[in-house]
């Protein structure tokens, strides 16, 4: 089998675990969705924050679909109007996840420093690599430096993405945890919580894998080439 068939089934695989992956999350956050809670995403954002002593991290309401994040520059959880405004457990849980990063950014979780501190060797990896890999894809018998310079900068994103996993999972837990112990959520509808953003996660799996697989596919180019 070739480099490049080889790639191209690894390649589908992981392009089918994606797209099941989310089918699996949209169904659920669906589903979760029609389960109702008391407090809406923005309630518990703010009381999570406060319960853990954050008072200096601003909740707002961004357009989109699943655009929650946390920016830490900024010290903003940025929730989309179904969160902010829902009042159920899928709501809850996403909102809760996003204050579950504000909480690794004050307690100086090491993962969260780690991928911090990579945001702009990775922004400007992202911005170059594929120009300099399919230059150095062209190159490649008289100036495989070039390639090796494109793989080394997508080995950084790699990175990225493997780092960034503890980091959502690690939220992750610390949501569904407050959630149980601030009394949001009850044994059934804690379940829930944990089960979507579970799914949430497998996102950032099959991201990484995916990642490591096409650094794999480079890597056996270059070496293939350098022996010519």
């Amino acid at each position: 089998m070739t480099i490049s068939t080889l790639y191209w089934v690894i390649f589908i695989g992981i392009a089918l675990a994606s797209w099941l992956v989310s089918k699996s999350l949209e169904s659920k956050f669906k589903r979760y969705s029609q389960e109702s809670l008391p407090m809406t995403g923005r309630d518990v954002a703010e009381k999570m924050l406060h319960d853990n002593g954050i008072f200096d991290v601003q909740i707002t309401c961004i357009k989109g679909q699943l655009t929650d994040h946390y920016n830490p520059a900024e010290k903003t959880v940025n929730l989309s109007e179904a969160v902010y405004n829902g009042a159920n457990v899928a709501a809850v849980a996403v909102a809760a996840h996003e204050c579950g990063h504000a909480v690794q950014h004050a307690k100086a979780y090491a993962p969260l420093k780690m991928r911090s501190a990579l945001v702009p060797v990775v922004s400007f990896a992202s911005n170059w690599m594929s120009w300099i890999l399919l230059a150095g894809m062209l190159t490649i018998n008289t100036f495989p430096q070039l390639l090796a310079i494109g793989v080394a900068l997508f080995a950084m994103t790699t990175l990225f993405s493997f780092i960034t996993l503890p980091v959502e999972v690690n939220a992750s837990q610390r949501a569904v945890n407050w959630l149980r112990e601030a009394g949001i959520t009850d044994n059934s509808t804690t379940e829930m919580a944990s089960d979507a953003l579970h799914s949430a996660a497998y996102t950032y799996v099959v991201a990484a894998l995916s990642s490591l697989a096409t650094l794999v596919y480079y890597l056996l180019i270059l070496l293939g080439g350098s022996r010519r």
